[in-house]
């Protein structure tokens, strides 16, 4: 095991990425297995949101690209995920969940990763039909009280704008869950994730997870996947 690659807990490392297209819920299946594995679950769309509400340099700078459904630049990528994964006290084992979107993303990863003696353990592609993403995004919900998501044609609200969660009637509809920024979200994905795919496949760690099945079953493939019982 290379240096540093164990927590506290003596667990062995732990260091995964979750790929898929907007919509597959690789950003839920990351944060449950995150929690069950207690690793830290790395969100880029999270942190970039983050960047955005608090109006930094880097938030108006991603903005305009996050508004129109396109890829945040990879040099603005790369260094925001290096400086999180370097930091100070920063865990050895994760989920990554957004990144890398692209081969020289996937690249400067493995670079980054071969630098400081460790590599990936598990690299886990979400598929589902494009007709079922558009659906899941251009229906997408957040209640900006209490963080709660829903979905008007899949998981309504009991009543309608009002979160069932804490009764709260902000309900956001991202802008990048536009039925004109998810066609141009799926779009960019096509183009430019589909060879991150192939990248992975050459390696030989790319492992498929149909997550257009029941919740359920997502669960028993992605924990059958990264070796571990669900929960």
């Amino acid at each position: 095991m290379s240096e540093g690659a164990s927590q506290a807990s003596g667990a062995e490392a732990f260091r995964a990425v979750f790929l898929g297209p907007p919509g597959a819920g690789k950003g839920t299946q990351a944060k449950r297995f995150a929690e069950d594995e207690s690793v830290e679950h790395i969100s880029t769309g999270d942190m970039l949101r983050a960047q955005v509400q608090a109006d930094t340099e880097l938030g108006r700078q991603a903005k305009s690209f996050m508004d129109a459904g396109k890829l945040v630049p990879d040099d603005v990528i790369i260094a925001m995920v290096e400086a999180h994964l370097g930091r100070e006290g920063a865990p050895s084992s994760w989920i990554l969940d957004g990144f890398p979107r692209t081969l020289p993303q996937g690249e400067a990863l493995d670079q980054s990763l071969k630098a400081a003696g460790r590599d990936l353990t598990h690299v886990v592609h979400f598929t589902v039909e494009e007709q079922a993403l558009e659906q899941r995004l251009v229906g997408r919900r957040t209640c900006g009280n209490c963080g709660a998501i829903w979905n008007i044609y899949l998981r309504p609200t009991e009543k309608e704008g009002v979160c069932d969660a804490c009764g709260s009637t902000d309900l956001k509809h991202r802008s990048d869950d536009q039925p004109e920024a998810v066609q141009k979200r799926l779009s960019v994905y096509r183009e430019q994730t589909e060879p991150l795919l192939g990248y992975y496949r050459t390696q030989g760690s790319l492992a498929e997870v149909d997550a257009g099945a029941e919740p359920d079953a997502v669960v028993r493939q992605v924990a059958d996947v990264l070796g571990r019982e669900p929960a």
